[in-house]
């Protein structure tokens, strides 16, 4: 039996758990709007065509910030398309994602959506094709009450309410040659700064994202965001974020080790941000959005699912609907400990994306929704990571990694709420083969504690999935390991699984 200790001590802080680390992303793409979030002709659909179940099972995931429209498609919209009378919206060639773009939904139906499940709206400006003035024009129509052109307009559309968007985003992945648009760091650091500088001239309250490089990968990461940063930093309040994970032929065991390579990609960032901050001598805090994470399988898109007919553009095709696995949810869970673990600088985040494409969230045209193997690690850790959390000590064995060298066999966090003393702790074990005897220090908790429940994802198959035919294939099971003695606990981690423990 492997053995892998915790130690827990309140006193030790990391930051406050901001509810938007628990926010989604939804993007026109594939089936993600059309024939997930919205189908009309569906048994559920409300009267303004939204699925019910989706609804459901949305707000059961526990999302709070969305990000719309896009996203690669949010660098050749035109906002004004998705506002109006619908039999008057133009169709359009999006040739982000070589699709026709109906435009039955946009701003107005989406902020009334969100409205239904009890989300806020991050919305992204258009810096690839666009610029500063429409990113002014979709603001004063958003966010201005009444009384100027555009105001009016969506007034006279049927919401006398301002949306009142607090978060924008400056653009999306302007240093990929995918993206339309894609610049360079300095010709993009200048339209965002123009950009911000504008908008702020409208309500200087906004929250602000820029854009940082598309990865850690990319050949521009690190001088992209130190130049984007020192044009920027006095009027933006975020930085972005975007990693996406998946294996490596058959190389498993980096693949189950790929928090480590945020937690390096968020670290290096952050030093970023702050060499621009000390350069500045500005007592402000740059702070990151990670607003765009998940295990995707892009091999597949590029090799399967990618439409190469260019005479061919479809009306919402089914684009990048992974099946995700156990093996899938526990890196998942794995990814969400090490935004946690980063509390203090990440303080929002998007899971890309929300239904269908990439997503928790699974959809059948007239059929039933379920819930894909990475919803439970995101409902879970949104229903239970209140309050702060806690820099640990933990001490685990290792085990070597082809990407990463040796890594922990055990990864782990711990939150805190001040208002209950509630520790929550949330343990991934790497290993394939072999449980885990994880010893859980908690003798510095005051009034020790008195109870412990526990609950896991994993499988004897790490390849099971949940699908339209078996849509329960893979649920949480309760872990009933757990024991408490002289202010420890000690709980046994599956291999390779995701594991919740809640303590009082």
């Amino acid at each position: 039996m492997i053995r892998a200790h915790l130690t827990i001590d309140p006193h030790f802080a990391v930051g406050p758990i901001n509810r938007r680390l628990f926010g989604s992303f939804v993007e026109h793409l594939g089936r993600c709007v059309y024939d997930g979030i919205y189908e009309p002709g569906h048994p559920s659909a409300d009267e303004e065509g939204f699925r019910a179940d989706v609804i459901d099972l949305v707000r059961e995931l526990g999302v709070s910030t969305i990000r719309y429209p896009g996203g690669n498609f949010v660098s050749g919209y035109r906002w004004e398309d998705g506002v109006g009378p619908r039999e008057e919206r133009p169709r359009r060639l999006d040739l982000a994602w070589h699709s026709t773009e109906t435009n039955e939904i946009g701003l107005d139906e989406f902020a009334s959506w969100m409205k239904k499940v009890d989300g806020e709206l991050m919305y992204a400006v258009n810096l690839g094709t666009r610029g500063v003035l429409e990113a002014l024009d979709v603001l004063e129509y958003a966010n201005i009450r009444s009384g100027t052109r555009l105001s009016d307009e969506r007034v006279a559309n049927g919401h006398a309410e301002p949306h009142d968007i607090r978060m924008w985003c400056l653009g999306n992945e302007m240093d990929g040659p995918w993206q339309l648009g894609y610049s360079t760091a300095e010709n993009y650091a200048q339209l965002a700064a123009t950009t911000a500088r504008a908008m702020r001239q409208v309500d200087p309250d906004l929250e602000l994202v820029v854009c940082g490089s598309s990865g850690a990968g990319m050949p521009t990461f690190g001088e992209w965001e130190r130049v984007v940063l020192e044009h920027t930093y006095d009027n933006v309040d975020y930085i972005s974020c975007h990693a996406y994970y998946e294996p490596a032929s058959d190389d498993v065991a980096s693949f189950l080790a790929s928090g480590v390579d945020m937690d390096r990609f968020i670290e290096a960032v952050v030093a970023t941000a702050d060499h621009v901050k000390a350069m500045k001598r500005s007592e402000k805090t740059i702070n990151i959005s990670f607003d765009e994470w998940n295990v995707w399988y892009q091999s597949r898109y590029n090799e399967v699912d990618k439409i190469t007919d260019v005479a061919d553009w479809p009306v919402a095709p089914r684009l990048l609907e992974d099946r995700y696995t156990v093996l899938d949810a526990v890196v998942f869970g794995s990814l969400m400990i090490s935004l946690i673990r980063h509390a203090d600088r990440v303080t929002s985040a998007s899971l890309a994306q929300l239904v269908n494409v990439i997503a928790p969230i699974m959809t059948e045209p007239g059929g039933p929704a379920w819930r894909q193997t990475t919803f439970y690690p995101f409902s879970l850790t949104s229903q239970l990571a209140r309050g702060v959390a806690l820099e640990l000590k933990l001490d685990s064995p290792t085990y070597e990694t082809a990407k990463f060298g040796e890594v922990p066999i055990v990864d782990a966090v711990a939150t805190i709420d001040p208002d209950s003393g509630a520790i929550t702790v949330f343990a991934v074990n790497r290993s394939l083969t072999d449980e885990v005897t994880l010893e859980i220090d908690s003798t510095a908790l005051a009034g020790g504690v008195s109870s412990a429940t526990a609950t896991s994802i994993f499988d004897d198959d790490i390849h099971a999935a949940n699908t339209l035919e078996q849509p329960d294939r893979v649920t949480p099971k309760v872990n009933d390991s757990v024991e408490i003695a002289d202010g420890a606990i000690a709980l046994t981690l599956p291999p390779c699984s995701w594991t919740v423990l809640t303590a009082e």
